[in-house]
């Protein structure tokens, strides 16, 4: 077959052409070559599994069937996981698989049903077979054979190990002896190896030490396959290592010994960055050169990690550090090749030409033909891919160098991620492998690829500005220019969109620059000082606390007269503070509270996100539509008791949250974080917030912090801290309007179907980030079945948590910081005292100055203290159970419900989890700490959350911080009279009977209120409540807020209007969740009926009866119990608090609403529900994967 060629395209130099005549021609002439190659390549052999293995992916379905078939049947260690996969699968759809493939899926549905063991068996090894030209057997007897086979055509192997994530340094160790191992073999002259796979994960503020630390590491490996005449390739992984493997690379090889050895390195042509990167490494080469050393060589590729580049991106709100195309990208990679193929140029550096797309090795060659550096260009392919493509090139320049990955076979699941982008390239439309079993057969899929590649050609402009870097974030430049003064009118300024505020890039120059700086500024800190000392000499009394609460409770009248708006415009201001602050507030953060940089920084985006999110939130408080014919009622005066875990965006929120409501506010930290409190006061004073309305109270515990919270002045506490703290204030104060985030006892459940590394990794920084000093931290980790027995999870877990570096925060390269409260008791007894039946496998190790190396220990059985205890500190537990559902009562045995953390890949057991756990926060294949505002709103479930309190950063938080009351109704009754027909069709039975049987009792006025709040019920629940909700629509992670129904007594009392009644009972049903009536006087019949109907459970009870039962339940241990009180509307709804809080002794266990009934729909259907934010990874090394479809709609 004779593919025509299109004649020359604008032959000529055009302005619309950047492309110079020269290498455009050259171009021309490429094209005619790859087209001479396509026809040759009609006569060569293609290998049989790449047949079978194209013809999979050419299904839509391919890539899909054959991920998951690698990720769930392949990968898993327990082959009854794997047997059930292949179940699964072997029930969807096969008939686009080939034969041998067809018929091990054919036996999976059939014997995996009574063999499943051995129907997986047999299915892996079909599909290895399949992949076995991609990725090849490591062991010795399979190595040598294999390597002889892929030399014989004359080509030289680039030889790439794979192996286990390295999460520590034992791990490192063993992947720099299996590589040394390959560097002395004889059948082996050139390595590929990752700054990654010596490091480990490290701290990546800390740049200087990683690479001294990868530079220690990496040399003796480099003088080894110096004497043995090995070369090596230093392998570019991800954008953040860009700089890192730059710099190790020029590091070792400017060691005097090292100036005679040839090594190379990777550059990623999709990065905008890698020209720039080419060109640095060439003035480095030709000096080292004229200096007597020897050159080196560049590979450049196009770069094979777009998918989690784009992960990464998303994640963090950072611009995507690649092109934003594939043609950008192939202009890129044509424009380095051009710039670095100069005689003067190659005499420093050789360069291998990387990528099996026919026309950029047709025009490389071209290329080193014409400018006469034939000596100085390698061609270099990926070993089993496109083969018949691969020889016929092999022919014409002489040899290839072919990437050949090897893994041992008992690790063959550690090859998922890179097979996992080779599948996606053979199916990705966009590139040239996607069509390389057609190219030679189908004239369309030539011309396709021919005029891809001159659309990339071109546009290449060699005489263009070197690109500059896509990401451009640079903190040093945000921090000289200070704050800009707010724009636009008020008006303007109140509704900003919100937009997640993006944590500080340590992959960029300038910020690692910039904190540096910070880091030398901690040890000598003193920010705050002044103003903690003036603070507690204004608050040395409890006279001083009774003039300064009364002070603010003055001012806050007018702030609160300011509306809405203005306050917003105000507080979204403190937040444009706060940023232009960033790295003055890291600093005292460290300093005071031992803070590193990395758990700091995204600290501080979140304390500016909180301005920015409750500055929108106090708009709704004026918006009718929202408030439905209600009105929200702020309070004077509202203490913040703020800890030291959290010392900036815990504060932050509370403070500014309470401002936008319209109270006034006292903070009054935790005493180790009194600095940074001081320095967060003063930056929102600066901000506008008048200094009468925000007062920093920097006070002991003690005297007057006990006069401050238990004030009758005091309308709202907003606590962070512990539980006990929480029932410490009650018992001062039983009254106290206590609205608490409090403890957890948080654990992650790991199943067998996990993946072992990702999930370790994640147990990791979930337990030891901040010293396990966050209330969302992790203490225990529960193994189901076979993933108890792991030898690799155990090892794993061990070896990563014993390489964190535990240092003071002022070394960028900690990873564990001080525990900032070293002589808590309960701390150290979680640090060295074992229970029963428990041994350490790592003992933690008091360093001194508060520093522990982290602990873990073993054997931790159901009902023990380690298991129900809650320890601020770095130590985890381990739990084995036989089952998932022992894993979740095991969690569901604990007093609270913070976080909880899931490891699976089975999306039934995902669907189990999420139906069955009890906590707040849900984290599925991920760490479980680090909550964003908005994206993942904030709080628990039982003794993790006191008082009528809603998710921070979430939709509803602020409307806990006044009263709600009734209101005219006048602004809403037109917004809801427009739907009232359509809707009132659509109410729920339960909730239309309920009204039915009271409307006949009531006047027209009544009738109309009780009406509108029903259908303002009913379009809350269809727009919010009754809808699972994911305001970030992320295409890596899915984020859901959704409501849970929850149990709920009501009690009616003596006077008790009965639309009010009918009122709040129609949200409970509404809701769903179980709802118990108590009454003080008999309901009338056809109410009861109704409510009897709706599976309500009604019981009259007279005054005595029902405060016993009050009492009762405040004492018998229950938890999470939530009581609505509603009463004579003559009687104040403080009134009916007060009685309340008198009869539960102040509980922290009991939730009580006794707020007015309104039409508001959000007051009413809250109380029944409980919020809980699902965040869920959506992808496999950056590969999409719903795990949860189906079971979040």
């Amino acid at each position: 077959m004779s593919v025509p060629v299109p004649a020359p395209i604008r032959p000529d130099h055009s302005p619309e052409r950047p492309c110079p005549d020269d290498l455009w021609d050259l171009g021309l002439k490429a094209v005619e070559r790859a087209r001479r190659w396509v026809e040759e390549s009609v006569h060569e052999p293609t290998p049989r599994a790449a047949k079978l293995l194209s013809s999979i992916l050419a299904d839509p379905e391919g890539l899909t069937f054959t991920t998951r078939f690698v990720d769930d049947v392949v990968r898993p260690a327990d082959l009854d996981v794997a047997g059930a996969a292949l179940a699964r699968l072997a029930a969807g759809r096969t008939d686009f698989l080939p034969a041998p493939l067809a018929a091990a899926m054919g036996l999976g549905g059939v014997a995996s049903r009574v063999a499943p063991r051995t129907a997986a068996t047999i299915a892996r090894r079909t599909f290895r077979e399949l992949v076995g030209d991609l990725v090849v057997d490591a062991t010795d007897r399979g190595l040598g054979p294999a390597l002889a086979k892929l030399r014989a055509s004359g080509n030289r192997l680039n030889v790439n190990l794979l192996g286990e994530a390295v999460l520590g340094e034992k791990e490192a160790a063993r992947r720099l002896a299996e590589v040394s191992r390959l560097v002395e073999r004889d059948d082996v002259d050139y390595v590929s190896i990752k700054v990654s796979a010596v490091t480990g994960p490290h701290n990546p503020w800390g740049f200087e030490e990683v690479v001294a630390h990868g530079v220690e590491a990496l040399s003796p490996l480099y003088r080894l396959a110096r004497d043995k005449g090995t070369f090596l390739n230093l392998d570019m992984e991800d954008y953040k290592d860009l700089d890192l493997t730059l710099a190790v690379f020029t590091r070792i090889l400017d060691q005097e010994d090292m100036r005679g050895y040839e090594a190379g390195i990777v550059l990623q042509a999709y990065l905008p960055d890698s020209l720039a990167a080419l060109e640095r490494l060439q003035r480095w080469a030709a000096r080292r050169v004229a200096e007597g050393g020897s050159r080196i060589k560049v590979r450049v590729v196009k770069g094979a990690n777009l998918s989690m580049e784009t992960v990464d991106a998303e994640i963090h709100g950072w611009e995507l550090t690649t092109w934003p195309t594939k043609q950008a990208t192939d202009t890129n990679y044509k424009r380095m090749l051009a710039w670095a193929m100069t005689p003067e140029r190659t005499a420093g550096i050789r360069l291998g030409v990387a990528g099996q797309n026919l026309f950029d090795i047709a025009f490389a060659y071209e290329l080193r033909a014409a400018r006469g550096v034939e000596d100085a260009v390698e061609f270099e392919m990926l070993s089993g891919m496109a083969t018949d493509l691969a020889e016929v090139v092999r022919r014409d320049v002489g040899h290839l160098l072919l990437y050949v990955p090897v893994v041992h076979p008992e690790e063959f699941d550690v090859a998922i991620s890179y097979l996992v982008r080779r599948l996606e390239e053979n199916a990705a439309p966009a590139n040239f492998m996607s069509g390389v079993f057609d190219i030679a057969a189908d004239e369309d899929v030539f011309n396709r690829e021919r005029l891809r590649f001159l659309d990339a050609l071109a546009e290449l402009d060699p005489g263009a500005p070197v690109p500059v870097p896509r990401r451009a974030q640079d903190r040093l430049t945000e921090a000289a220019g200070g704050v800009s003064e707010p724009a636009g009118t008020t008006a303007e300024q109140a509704r900003r969109p919100f937009a997640s505020t993006p944590d500080s890039d340590p992959a960029l120059a300038a910020n690692r620059q910039w904190a540096r700086d910070i880091a030398a500024a901690v040890p000598g800190s003193t920010r705050g000082v002044k103003a903690v000392k003036d603070g507690e000499k204004a608050w040395a009394t409890t006279a001083d606390a009774d003039a300064n609460i009364a002070a603010v409770s003055a001012a806050a009248a007018d702030w609160a007269a300011r509306g809405a708006q203005e306050r917003a415009a105000v507080i979204h201001h403190a937040g444009d503070v706060l940023a232009a602050r960033r790295g003055e507030l890291i600093e005292v953060a460290a300093s005071e509270a031992g803070k590193t940089i990395d758990q700091a920084d995204p600290e501080v985006s979140e304390a500016i996100d909180f301005c920015h999110h409750y500055a929108s939130a106090a708009l709704e408080l004026e918006d009718p539509e929202r408030m439905a014919g209600a009105r929200f009622q702020p309070v004077a005066v509202t203490v913040v008791a703020s800890p030291w875990n959290f010392p900036v965006a815990i504060p932050v929120g509370g403070v500014v949250a309470a401002l936008a409501t319209g109270s006034g506010v006292i903070l009054k930290p935790a005493p180790p974080a009194r600095r940074c409190a001081a320095e967060l006061v003063r930056a929102l004073h600066d901000a506008g917030v008048p200094k009468e309305v925000l007062v920093l109270a920097p006070v002991e515990d003690g005297e007057v912090s006990q006069h401050l919270v238990t004030h009758p002045s005091v309308e709202r506490v907003i606590l962070t801290g512990s539980y006990d703290t929480a029932r410490l204030f009650r018992s001062w104060r039983p009254d106290m309007h206590l609205l608490g985030e409090t403890s957890g006892k948080n654990a992650i459940i790991v199943t067998p179907s996990a993946d072992p590394d990702l999930a370790v990794r994640d147990v990791v920084s979930s337990a030891f980030a901040h010293a396990g000093q966050k209330c969302s931290a992790a203490s225990l980790l529960i193994l189901v079945g076979s993933a108890g027995r792991s030898a690799r999870i155990a090892r794993q877990l061990v070896d990563a948590t014993s390489s964190l570096r535990v240092r003071l925060p002022e070394h960028l390269d900690s990873q564990v910081g001080p525990v900032v409260v070293p002589d808590d008791a309960k701390a150290l007894r979680g640090l060295t005292t074992l229970g029963a039946g428990e041994h350490w496998v790592l003992e933690p190790q008091d360093l001194g100055g508060g520093l522990w190396r982290p602990g873990i220990r073993v054997g931790v059985e159901p009902g023990s203290e380690f298991h129900l205890t809650e320890y601020f500190a770095p130590v985890l537990g381990v739990m084995r159970v036989d089952t998932l559902q022992e894993a979740i009562d095991a969690v569901n045995a604990v007093d609270y419900g913070l976080t909880s953390g899931l490891q699976t890949l089975d999306s039934a057991e995902l669907g189990q989890w999420l139906e069955a756990v009890e906590a707040g926060n849900l984290y599925v294949n991920r760490g479980i700490t680090g909550a964003i505002v908005r994206r993942q709103p904030f709080g628990g479930w039982k003794r993790s959350a006191i008082g009528s309190t809603t998710k921070a950063g979430g939709p509803s938080y602020l409307l806990g911080l006044g009263e709600v009351v009734p209101g005219d109704g006048g602004e809403h009754h037109d917004a809801v009279e427009r739907g009232h027909q359509t809707l009132d069709s659509t109410l729920d039975p339960r909730v239309a009977a309920v009204y039915d049987a009271v409307r006949t009792d009531l006047d027209h006025q009544e009738v109309a209120a009780l009406r509108r709040a029903l259908v303002a019920d009913a379009q809350a629940w269809e727009r919010v409540y009754g809808q699972n909700q994911d305001v970030t629509a992320l295409a890596c992670e899915r984020n859901i807020l959704r409501y849970r129904p929850t149990t709920v007594v009501v009690r009616a009392q003596a006077g008790t209007h009965q639309s009010d009644l009918a009122r709040v009972m129609a949200a409970g049903i509404r809701a769903g969740g179980l709802v118990s009536l108590s009454v003080a006087e008999p309901l009338p019949q056809a109410l009861r009926a109704a409510l009897l109907g709706a599976g309500v459970e009604v019981a009259v009870e007279r005054g005595a009866v029902w405060e016993a039962r009050l009492s009762d339940m405040a004492s018998s241990g229950a938890l999470g119990v939530r009581v609505r009180i509603v009463g004579d509307r003559r009687v104040p709804s403080e009134e009916l608090w007060q009685q309340a809080s008198a009869l539960t002794g102040g509980s922290p266990d009991v939730a009580l609403y006794t707020g007015p009934v309104t039409t508001c729909p959000h007051t009413e259907l809250l109380p029944f529900l409980r919020e809980q934010a699902v965040a869920i990874t959506s992808h496999r090394f950056g590969t999409p994967l719903d795990l949860a479809k189906g079971l979040l709609h």
